[in-house]
């Protein structure tokens, strides 16, 4: 059985690559069981996702201490173990942090692919974590983001991601929330924040929100109006319904009902559903997270090892 470090997962998992893996995933008959989620301590989360295909059988721990960052520690530390179902062998157990966190951010880039307009250069990023620049490098492998405003309770990191940025190339500003989502095309959240960040007044018509960070029904990273205004996306209606705090919030407002949910990822792939409406439209995608993006993942990063 092979062991896959961060750096090899990454090595194998280009942005562009890894959203069509996800791509074919979700159009591919895979088995994903409701994920275990258990409250182990205060700031602490315990996840276990399982899933399985014809050939291939996986399962994924993820331990989210809210508390890590003000220790100097990732908040998402994760491993994956690969079964081959025709000999029934773990062939490979990887990094499953890395992996976590750049198929999370493919699955947004794969969501925005079909949802954002195609034109889309100027990018919002609330949240200078471990995710950030995850998502605003799979963003612009499928869009030609070349501005990015940062958002972020610490003015410290947030000049740190503005730092990377420009050395990827971007052209890169720490920027205060409204300023920062009224100039944007696509807004992405990644926080762990229980208080709304982006409000439904400040978005101009033709933006695209991917909401990532909060997945507990406690969380929420943009007001009630904000998803009153949007065509809503998300990665399965499952997850949705129990775990998007969003969505659950504004429904809990009357702003929102999941009857006006316009698809899921696996409807976007399979062209069930066709995305956004018109360039004026605003759409919304959020994801709480599925083990088949964790399955696909894996297997092309496995198999290009």
């Amino acid at each position: 059985m092979k062991w896959l470090s961060a750096f090899e997962v990454a090595s194998a998992a280009p942005y562009a690559d890894l959203v069509e893996a996800l791509r074919e995933g979700f159009r591919t008959a895979i088995t994903t069981p409701v994920r275990h989620h258990h409250e182990t301590g205060k700031a602490t989360t315990l996840l276990l996702m399982p899933a399985w295909s014809l050939d291939w059988t996986g399962i994924k721990t993820v331990t989210v201490k809210t508390d890590n960052p003000d220790l100097g520690l990732p908040t998402v530390q994760a491993s994956y173990l690969l079964i081959d179902n025709h000999s029934g062998a773990p062939v490979a157990l990887m990094d499953g942090t890395e992996l976590t966190r750049r198929r999370t951010a493919a699955a947004g880039a794969l969501a925005s692919d079909y949802l954002s307009r195609k034109d889309s250069h100027t990018l919002a990023i609330f949240g200078a974590g471990a995710l950030a620049q995850h998502f605003v490098l799979a963003h612009a492998a499928v869009r030609p983001i070349k501005t990015v405003h940062v958002v972020n309770r610490s003015a410290e990191k947030a000049r740190t991601l503005v730092t990377e940025l420009h050395a990827l190339g971007f052209s890169a500003h720490v920027t205060e929330p409204e300023a920062a989502v009224r100039a944007a095309d696509i807004v992405c959240c990644v926080t762990s924040s229980t208080v709304p960040l982006v409000k439904g007044a400040w978005l101009k018509p033709g933006t695209h929100v991917d909401l990532a960070g909060a997945f507990k029904p406690v969380m929420r990273e943009t007001d009630g109006e904000v998803v009153a205004r949007a065509e809503v996306y998300v990665d399965t209606y499952e997850g949705a319904r129990a775990e998007a705090g969003d969505l659950l919030q504004a429904v809990a407002e009357g702003k929102f009902d999941f009857d006006r949910v316009k698809g899921d990822l696996a409807e976007l792939c399979a062209g069930v559903t066709l995305g956004r409406s018109s360039d004026t439209a605003i759409t919304l995608f959020k994801s709480c997270g599925t083990a088949l993006e964790d399955l696909a993942a894996a297997v092309m990063i496995h198999s290009r090892r």
